[in-house]
């Protein structure tokens, strides 16, 4: 049994953070090994299949050579279109409900979410609150080749389309599964009003496609669920154990370099292994992996980062990566090289990492379609969240493929930090071709949901709470819809934060496939970036002497008034009265006063797209004229001068009544009420 550890270590030098201690390790493999069931990259000439376009589904060697025949993928979304340039309304945020167009058909109304002609592939459909019945219609035909209920669909119940292929995913729905199509492309709801994203590949004019047809749900039953099954364990030890194992064994002190040479042509397919330092959420950020192909360095980033999740030793499985809370950490990537591979691991730290595992390698042919494997890091400190901008994930030149991101933020704050839309732009569009409703729905789930889940293909490993305070971690992984490139790609995501006025600090690693040549905007990481930056403990806010509104007795109300979570607010909550109400309408609330006399009597009040106008009102008198709430986001507002009442002790009567609404509101006449202050007056 060969480990790294027996090899002899070599002299020291300097690594351009810091002085440091360097092993070498070289590990020249002679030969050719036979890998038994190897499955090559590109297509073999023939038509696109459905059952072709499954096998893509799990192949990791795959994506290590540029897809033939070619294709574009492109994304279809309820994105708000009055989004024109970023001149133009680039952060708008009206998401729901944006369709292509409404048609009548079959005398009944269906809402168009895609409509493409092909040749092409239908391989991801999402969204956040699913409705009606979803119809596929393809290359012209008046009947639908698919129909079932939307959440039947995308969450698993409909026969052909198991989990997880199929589910809901911390409220996300997701259908991966593809659908071929020769001509053309239509889907459609017959219900509005909801989210959706639909990802789909367009092949070159020509290009033998067949298309999806029903009874291949029954013809491929056994290849689907042996996939499912795969999918459903994508942590679980490989099956087959066919090429070289390398077992290491070391350990690295402060400032230590290791280094390891292999010889090609290889691939590395799998790199296992066992994380050990007495604070391994500061070590996995303070251990820098480099990988250098054939003379260029095409992975640098934090050891932890780089396998899927930050900062920390957090638990989720994907089909690319994995990581345990014992340690373990899985790489499934395919890395190809024709002549050496050189590994470089950096503790960059103060304390001592203990690393055990093994790297397995099989025989590759190097071939004109063949690409080198890239993953990149970046971090940014105390970004603040206005005004609002687009933050990239990466810009590269060459011919590649787009294979997926990890994400982790510091949230110094309960509220959403992940309103913002993917951008991805490809081969110099001036518009993106993928245009999001969501960061949390790019990872593919929804509403901001802090619960954590594993998916073969997107997981979220970590959401500290309360709420959305903290770090959280996500990640999303492009194997079926991964997104070819041929002269250069930019994917930027909208830091778009509930919060107006805190700062963030966020950090991402893109991985993707370049052939030689290709350039990255990404640079090498300093010394000082390589650390976790302190998190402050969380305090519920209170404001000394509120009536919280949310604690206040409700003596009458039309529709429902309820508590609810809302940061910047006094004690991180607030009353809101909505539901089935109208103009006229009022809500009452008793609030108490100490002893009988005159108070100022001030409050702070919520505005947001879909509230009302309201008159208020104490003890039945007017406090003013009314109050228009509308603002073109939700908004936490400074307390307002009410005047001065006469109460007496013990209960007295708080109302808000629905007078109107401004004319750019939803007319939903909502109202939001953090707090009641009384101050004595003469």
């Amino acid at each position: 049994m060969n480990r790294f550890n027996l090899f002899q270590p070599d002299h020291p030098a300097k690594h351009p953070c810091r002085h440091a201690r360097i092993r070498r390790w070289t590990c020249f493999v002679p030969g050719f090994l036979a890998l038994a069931g190897m499955t090559l990259a590109s297509t073999a000439a023939g038509p696109v299949t459905t059952a072709g376009l499954l096998d893509e589904m799990t192949n990791m060697a795959g994506m290590a050579e540029f897809p033939d025949p070619p294709f574009t993928c492109k994304q279809f979304s309820s994105y708000d279109r009055a989004a024109k340039s970023p001149a133009e309304n680039w952060f708008a945020n009206g998401d729901c409900g944006q369709y292509l167009r409404v048609e009548d058909h079959a005398g009944r109304k269906e809402y168009v979410m895609m409509d493409a002609d092909g040749p092409g592939a239908v391989v991801r459909i999402w969204s956040a609150n699913p409705a009606g019945t979803l119809r596929i219609y393809l290359d012209g035909e008046d009947t639908p080749v698919l129909e079932a209920p939307m959440t039947d669909l995308l969450g698993g119940g409909t026969g052909g389309f198991p989990g997880p292929l199929a589910g809901e995913y911390s409220r996300g729905w997701n259908l991966y599964f593809p659908f071929p199509y020769a001509n053309h492309c239509k889907i459609t709801s017959d219900a509005g009003k909801f989210y959706y994203h639909v990802n789909y590949r367009t092949y070159p004019a020509g290009t033998e496609v067949a298309s999806f047809t029903a009874s291949q749900l029954t013809t491929l039953a056994g290849r689907i669920d042996k996939l499912a099954a795969e999918l459903a364990t994508p942590g679980a030890p490989p099956a087959q154990t066919a090429g070289e194992q390398h077992p290491f064994e070391f350990k690295l002190a402060p400032g230590e370099t290791t280094r390891w040479r292999i010889a090609g042509p290889k691939a590395i397919t799998e790199i296992t292994a066992r994380f050990e330092a007495d604070d391994p959420t500061t070590a996995l950020r303070a251990v820098l992996l480099e990988i250098t192909f054939d003379g260029n360095r095409t992975v640098t980033a934090p050891l932890g980062d780089f396998f899927g999740s930050a900062p920390g030793l957090n638990e989720f499985a994907t089909l690319p990566l994995a990581m345990t809370a014992a340690g373990g950490l899985r790489s499934n990537w395919f890395m190809p090289f024709r002549e050496t591979a050189e590994i470089h691991l950096v503790n960059t730290g103060k304390e001592a990492v203990a690393l055990t595992g093994n790297l397995r390698l099989t025989d590759h042919q190097w071939r004109p379609f063949s690409m080198y494997f890239h993953a990149k890091w970046r971090a940014q400190w105390d970004v603040p969240t206005r005004p609002m901008i687009d933050w990239n994930y990466l810009t590269a030149t060459g011919k590649g493929v787009f294979a997926g991101v990890s994400f982790a933020i510091d949230n110094p704050v309960k509220e959403w930090w992940g309103e913002g839309d993917e951008k991805i732009y490809v081969d110099g569009e001036g518009f993106p071709s993928h245009f999001g409703t969501g960061t949390e729905d790019y990872y593919g789930y929804a509403w901001c949901w802090p619960g954590l889940f594993t998916h073969a293909y997107h997981s979220q490993s970590r959401c500290d709470g309360p709420g959305n305070y903290g770090r959280t971690s996500v990640n999303r992984f492009h194997i079926i819809d991964r997104i070819p490139f041929t002269r250069d790609f930019r994917f930027d995501m909208e830091l778009w934060h509930w919060h107006q006025q805190c700062k963030v600090n966020m950090a991402v690693t893109a991985y993707w496939y370049a052939q030689p040549g290709a350039t990255d905007g990404f640079t090498a990481p300093a010394a000082a970036d390589l650390t976790v930056r302190p998190m402050p403990e969380w305090v519920v806010p209170h404001v000394a002497g509120a009536l919280e509104g949310e604690t206040l007795r409700i003596t009458r109300v039309t529709g429902a008034a309820d508590p609810q979570d809302w940061d910047n607010t006094s004690a991180g909550r607030h009353l809101w009265w909505h539901a089935g109400m109208k103009p006229g309408d009022s809500l009452n609330l008793a609030f108490p006063a100490p002893a009988d006399g005159n108070y100022r009597v001030l409050g702070r009040f919520l505005s947001a797209p879909d509230y009302g106008i309201h008159q208020l009102a104490v003890n039945g008198q007017p406090a003013g004229q009314p109050i228009d709430f509308y603002r073109g986001e939700v908004t936490v507002g400074d307390e307002i001068d009410l005047g001065v009442f006469n109460l007496r002790v013990g209960d007295n009567e708080f109302s808000a009544t629905i007078t109107g609404a401004n004319p750019k509101a939803v007319k939903a006449w909502m109202f939001g009420l953090d707090y009641l202050m009384l101050k004595p007056a003469p």
